[in-house]
């Protein structure tokens, strides 16, 4: 009884935490930048620039293809929209770029059952060189995205003092409260301060923000990809704790589709971001992303583990002198999932472990199922061994369920 009452004020602490209510899970949708970054030239390119078309495209394959359906909800602008700021010091976007305007996009994005995220930057100019939100835009900024009925705002941190930041972020939190309309807030915040305390405060900023970037900007390479991963290793025990319902640590956008990774290695993202209770912003074409990708980025029981509604950030639990890496996250329901991750660039590795290794319950049996394959592995014990084989750069990823739970929900 004790232990309910405790995680039940955890739950109402939580709750409490940030005034908006929004992202009990994590995020899913679509974010222009890895894929397309600020490329402006509609002359030259005019199915790829960042415009109204583009978004709008985007718009209705995430509607049409199932992507929306999965969860995949924010199609997200990010920099380089902007155009300019109005007599009155309004933010106006690209009249070219954008000729209906921002509200228009966000009402198109509504119609799909989507919503829409917009960039902006806590500075006085965004990192591509357009007008930022400086201190004393910030109300203004907010009503106008407000008025827009933009669903989500990434604020970057570009071009911003360490003040300016420490001022702005909770300003523009309560700005956006203000305004009635439940904007969901993504902040860059701790990345431009290292990612770590005493620099970052990750209690305040869960107070202030619903999801943060910690760490450096990824690229479209798998050397990215792992070097986001240590770093997010490294450092889990600062890191682990802080993530939760409404607050999320966000180790950046999903690769999946692009030019950097290959099969294997696009596997093993989505698991080891799943795993970490992260965001997933595909940043990727949909109009050209291969079945294969797709399978990948709609693998529903993916969804399901990455949706889990404890919000709990798992962790790396072992690592063998084979350079084979078990993660494993707690999930609601006595559920777990385990990521078997080969760092080997050789061929594909035996592993023998057992459950007790991985500190499971002595005390009951285990059914698993193979996230990608499908397969279940029945009757685990504590003491069985087994093993799995994992291709080089690549994943084995497992849902393991109690099968005693499971007779009882029948």
């Amino acid at each position: 009884m004790l232990l309910k009452t405790v995680l039940l004020l955890v739950l109402v602490a939580q709750v409490l935490v940030l005034e908006n209510g929004l992202l009990r899970t994590p995020p899913m949708g679509w974010l222009a930048w890895e894929r397309f970054r600020c490329n402006i030239d509609c002359d030259e390119d005019p199915k790829n620039c960042i415009s109204e078309r583009l978004f709008m495209e985007m718009a209705d394959l995430m509607a049409q293809d199932g992507w929306r359906d999965l969860g995949y909800v924010y199609l997200n602008i990010d920099d380089c929209w902007i155009g300019e700021r109005d007599d009155t010091g309004r933010l106006v976007p690209d009249s070219k770029r954008f000729p209906h305007g921002i509200a228009f996009l966000a009402d198109y994005a509504h119609s799909l059952g989507l919503k829409l995220g917009i960039y902006e930057d806590m500075g006085n100019l965004t990192c591509m060189g357009y007008p930022g939100t400086t201190l004393d835009k910030v109300e203004l900024d907010a009503q106008t995205f407000a008025e827009w009925k933009v669903d989500m705002l990434k604020l970057d941190g570009c071009f911003s003092t360490r003040e300016e930041r420490e001022e702005g972020y909770p300003k523009m939190a309560a700005a956006l409260n203000a305004t009635g309309r439940p904007i969901a807030f993504s902040c860059s915040w701790p990345a431009y301060e290292g990612g770590l305390p005493p620099e970052v405060n990750y209690t305040l900023l869960a107070s202030i923000c619903n999801l943060w970037r910690n760490y450096d900007d990824i690229q479209d390479s798998w050397r990215s990809v792992l070097s986001i991963l240590d770093w997010f290793v490294k450092h889990q025990d600062i890191l682990q704790p802080v993530a939760g319902p409404g607050h999320w640590n966000d180790p950046d956008m999903l690769l999946i589709g692009n030019f950097g990774l290959s099969f294997e290695q696009a596997r093993a993202q989505m698991a080891l971001w799943t795993v970490l209770a992260a965001p997933l912003f595909m940043s990727t074409d949909l109009r050209t992303i291969s079945p294969q990708n797709v399978n990948i980025l709609q693998n529903p029981l993916m969804i399901k583990i990455n949706q889990d509604p404890l919000g709990i950030q798992g962790r790396m639990i072992l690592k063998e002198k084979s350079f084979i890496e078990v993660f494993k996250r707690p999930l609601s329901g006595d559920t777990s999932v385990l990521v078997f991750f080969s760092r080997r660039t050789d061929m594909p590795f035996r592993y023998h472990s057992s459950l007790a290794k991985l500190n499971y319950s002595s005390s009951r049996i285990y059914e698993a199922q193979d996230v990608f394959s499908g397969d279940i592995i029945s009757g685990l014990r504590d003491d069985t061994s087994f093993t799995v084989i994992i291709n080089p750069s690549g994943v084995v990823m497992w849902y393991l369920y109690p099968i005693q739970k499971m007779q009882m929900s029948h």
